[in-house]
């Protein structure tokens, strides 16, 4: 493994299974700065906790743009508005703020908690479905259409037109993928801008009702709410509402599927779950540090020069860092290629940090909470068809894009 190929390497598909080798050597290179014009990639606990919260470091469109990064409006020139996690402050806190209002405390102070009887039922539901089956694909069969369910149910999507969602979601998820956007054709741009327009008019659809009929559900909220920051525009509901809907179930898809593949390969804490299903907590937390679904932050620009670690990094220069590579760094975790889930400081950077840290963090959790320690109480003896399994290409949200299971029988 040579320096010089250190950072193609990050997306290179060849280590999508197991990229942790790799986050280890790069990690010895704390700021790697490869190419003329390149990212600057940083890979410890420390550094990358630091630039979170910098004030000097954007996520703003336009100043990522000027920084070199011309694919980062691939498939989204659709005449929506940037989403606030594409904002700086102060525009970024307002639509925070009013989207908040709508999910969470102080306003709904239990809005995801008051779901927790509907998301085991919805869990229930889907490992009943299994059937006689003695083997099925987790991701299709359990993973995915579980948190899809559930973000529809938040927002307020009828739920006949739930099935419709993967074929809009999944070309859009594709553009978050450096590697897919440095080499995307015509046909991919052309997909992803297609899939949002038709999302966005879906959306625009259920709006225009929710203003006349409002709801108890977050798009009404999001419609109607006048507080002290004012009112969403129309597109701004628009925009937010396609960011929930992407977000807000395709980081539960990963969270879930590698949280199972890691439970399968360690054995004694499935049993563990099954006899203790409040292990779940802290099963989870180890999950969001040992197997991160988003792996990479690759779209930062720094807006002045910044020192890191007695290195100059450049005003105008773009950043990766590498979430999943700080998560196992042996500075800041004893015994990081462990995974255990009574580790007594599960500090990690799962969710990001500072003022873009995961908007839908608490629904994740509890999510996957549910969704691992039902599959661990109802199947009998399971265990991994293929290990390791098919993963799909993208680097930054990296998952199985299949888990095939088997199991003696569904309790």
């Amino acid at each position: 493994m040579t320096q010089t190929s250190l950072f193609r390497q990050i997306t290179d598909f060849a280590n999508r299974a197991d990229p942790y080798p790799l986050y280890e050597e790069i990690r010895k290179t704390p700021v790697l700065h490869e190419e003329e014009g390149g990212p600057y990639v940083i890979s410890s606990y420390y550094d990358i906790k630091g630039l979170l919260h910098d004030p000097r470091i954007s996520s703003d469109a336009a100043t990522l743009v000027a920084a070199g990064d011309d694919d980062i409006g691939q498939g989204e020139n659709t005449g929506l508005p940037p989403s606030f996690l594409r904002l700086d402050p102060p525009e970024h806190d307002r639509l925070r703020r009013i989207a908040n209002s709508a999910f969470g405390p102080p306003h709904r102070p239990r809005r995801v908690e008051n779901m927790r009887g509907e998301m085991a039922d919805i869990v229930a539901e889907l490992i009943d479905g299994f059937g006689d089956a003695r083997q099925i694909d987790l991701v299709d069969q359990f993973a995915y259409p579980f948190p899809v369910t559930v973000i529809c149910r938040l927002l307020g999507v009828p739920r006949e037109d739930e099935p419709r969602f993967r074929a809009w979601v999944d070309p859009l998820v594709a553009t978050l993928d450096p590697a897919t956007r440095m080499t995307a054709d015509p046909e991919f741009v052309k997909s992803a801008t297609e899939a949002r327009m038709q999302l966005g008019m879906y959306l625009a659809g259920l709006v225009e009702e929710r203003t006349k009929q409002p709801r108890d559900d977050m798009l009404s909220d999001l419609v109607n709410t006048h507080g002290p920051d004012g009112a969403m525009t129309m597109m701004e509901v628009l925009s937010t509402s396609v960011l929930l809907l992407i977000a807000g179930h395709e980081t539960t898809v990963n969270l879930i599927t590698n949280g199972m593949l890691t439970l399968l390969r360690h054995p004694e804490i499935l049993r563990r779950l099954r006899e203790d299903p409040g292990l779940s907590v802290n099963i989870v937390e180890e999950l969001l540090r040992y197997e991160p679904p988003v792996q990479i932050v690759p779209q930062r620009a720094t807006i002045a020069d910044i020192d890191v670690r007695g290195v100059t990094i450049p005003k105008g220069s773009r950043l990766w860092l590498v979430l999943a590579a700080g998560n196992r760094d042996p500075e800041r975790f004893k015994h990081p290629q462990r995974f255990d889930p009574d580790r007594e400081d599960i500090q990690h950077l799962g969710f990001g940090s500072g003022i873009h840290s995961c908007f839908g963090a608490p629904l994740a959790r509890l999510e996957t909470q549910i969704a691992l320690s039902a599959l661990a109480r109802r199947l009998d003896d399971p265990r991994l068809v293929e290990d390791p399994p098919p993963y799909r290409q993208n680097a930054v949200l990296r998952g199985p894009r299949h888990l095939n299971i088997a199991f003696d029988a569904v309790r």
